[in-house]
């Protein structure tokens, strides 16, 4: 967070702050942020923003970037299990964060602040969760190739990327998140173990 000397800045303002811009990036999306909405919102003065982050951009990277939009899922004893565990967030409709994280994204292409807040909230805790399926999976006696793995990691980051910019609510059935990762997300980290399954039995 930045200031400048004088009176410390509350901690309490700057929760409300931070809140208020996420209501209004999932509401309305980044093109309405500014520092007369906020003000409004929050009945602040705009002082009192400018004294803790310079520009828009700035506030939202600070607001975004305490997200944790992914989590490491139980372990389901077997990567196939871990990755719908994980995958199962892309059935549900976009939440409040998700939505803040939406409207940015277009923005963050030519924005570099707005794109640290999405590393911080969505690539840093992807990547850290696919190395950790890596090591359950190695430690269950079927390693995944180092560079499989990142392929891995890249095509999920994809996908979360099309939830989170698709028309709609941004879920998918879970049907649909179980065909994508057995004939997506399995067959690149696995393809050996994916080619050695039995056929369906023909009647």
């Amino acid at each position: 967070m930045s200031g400048t000397p004088g009176r410390p800045l509350s901690s309490e303002l700057s929760e409300q702050l931070l809140s208020v811009a996420v209501d209004i990036l999932a509401e309305e999306g980044w093109g309405r942020l500014n520092s007369d909405r906020i003000a409004a919102r929050a009945r602040a003065g705009k002082a009192g923003i400018y004294r803790r982050w310079p520009t828009m951009a700035a506030l939202a990277r600070h607001a975004v970037g305490r997200f944790r939009l992914v989590t490491l899922p139980e372990d389901g004893g077997s990567l196939r299990a871990d990755l719908v565990s994980l995958a199962a967030a892309w059935s549900r409709p976009l939440d409040r964060e998700e939505r803040a994280v939406a409207s940015i994204v277009g923005a963050a292409r030519h924005e570099e602040l707005l794109r640290a807040g999405l590393d911080d909230a969505l690539v840093r805790p992807l990547a850290a969760v696919v190395a950790e399926l890596g090591r359950r999976s190695d430690a269950r006696g079927e390693p995944v190739d180092p560079a499989r793995l990142a392929l891995l990691g890249s095509v999920l980051q994809a996908f979360w990327w099309q939830r989170y910019t698709a028309a709609g609510d941004g879920a998918m059935s879970v049907g649909a998140v179980e065909r994508v990762v057995d004939d997506v997300l399995l067959p690149i980290a696995m393809p050996v173990l994916v080619s050695r399954r039995p056929e369906p039995a023909t009647v």
